[in-house]
Parts: C-alpha cells; sequence; structure tokens
C-alpha cells in the first residue's frame, strides 16, 4: 500500500470533504481517503500495483488539485 497527500482547492465544508472522498473511494484501487477542508488536503491510500488518475476523479468532482 502507498498513502499520497493531495492539495485540493475549493473544498469549504464537510460536505466538500464527503464529495472528495465518495469520487475517491469509487477509483480502483483506492483503499482509504480522508479529506481534510480545513487543510486543504486529502490523505489516499492506493494498491502497490494501481496507479489510479486521482486528479481526474476530484476534478470530476467539482474541485482542484493544486501543482
Amino acid at each position: 500500500m502507498q498513502r499520497e497527500t493531495l492539495s485540493v482547492t475549493g473544498m469549504s465544508c464537510n460536505s466538500c470533504e464527503q464529495t472528495v472522498e465518495n469520487a475517491l473511494t469509487d477509483v480502483s484501487g483506492v483503499r482509504k481517503v480522508e479529506a481534510d477542508h480545513e487543510a486543504e488536503t486529502v490523505e489516499v491510500v492506493i494498491d502497490n500495483d494501481e496507479d489510479p488518475d486521482l486528479t481526474d476523479a476530484i476534478h470530476r468532482a467539482g474541485y482542484d488539485v493544486a501543482a
């Protein structure tokens, strides 16, 4: 398993966190997601043999990933 922390802009409340978490939970290979709107971060645990497109899932949910 590998852990990634992404900077996600646009989350302003717990509902935003839930939207991002739901979007990422549906991505193949994602095992755990924890979003924090105050820190503007999302921690994702992914299977080692997977390389999911997390950024695309976040964009489709209506949020941006900071570079």
